[in-house]
């Protein structure tokens, strides 16, 4: 499995590559775009709505997240080890984070008695981090702002199309995942 950091810097390379002095609409307007195919077009276009739905949702989650005492990204961390006890690396490989960062929000949700590490029956030194008392009850807060919150963006938006971009997303993200680590870059070096 490839990397997050390596994921993000592919991204990078892909929309610097592709959005050279180009308009991303080019595509829409009637055929790929310089050197590039009809996919790599819809590719660039969906990476983009990506980053902006990511910013989008980082904004919301922000202040759904402030009546509990979380952040977006201390939700994220303790919303991974909801069902199980992972390790630090197990949560940053599930989200496609940076180990160091997911040690840093981990130790912060400790330290403010949202969570907590246990020891781990499978690794001495690697241990589990679980959410305490006071963590199911900040997801208890957060949980009613979510659902209501889902349901509102979601009332004109048919399942089945959610389902078809989850599955779409799913996609890309297993290609991303078997790509060798440097094939963005060697890709990008090659066609220009």
């Amino acid at each position: 499995m490839v990397c997050a950091v390596h994921h993000r810097r592919c991204l990078g390379v892909l929309c610097a590559a592709v959005g050279r002095g180009e308009r991303v609409s080019e595509a829409s307007a009637g055929g790929a775009s310089r050197g590039r195919s009809a996919a790599g077009d819809a590719l660039t276009d969906l990476v983009l709505r990506v980053f902006r739905l990511n910013g989008l949702f980082l904004s919301v989650v922000e202040e759904m997240t402030r009546p509990a005492g979380l952040t977006a990204a201390r939700w994220q961390v303790l919303g991974a080890v909801l069902r199980e006890p992972l390790t630090v690396s197990g949560v940053a490989r599930s989200m496609g984070l940076t180990r160091q960062s997911v040690q840093r929000l981990a130790n912060a949700l400790v330290e403010d008695g949202m969570a907590e590490y246990v020891p781990n029956p499978a690794h001495r030194r690697a241990k589990l981090l679980r959410p305490t008392s006071a963590g199911w009850a900040a997801i208890d807060v957060i949980r009613p702002l979510q659902h209501g919150w889902t349901h509102q963006v979601t009332r004109d938006i048919d399942a089945e199309e959610l389902r078809q971009a989850v599955a779409t997303l799913d996609h890309v993200i297993e290609r991303l995942e078997s790509e060798p680590a440097g094939a963005a870059s060697e890709a990008a070096s090659s066609s220009g």
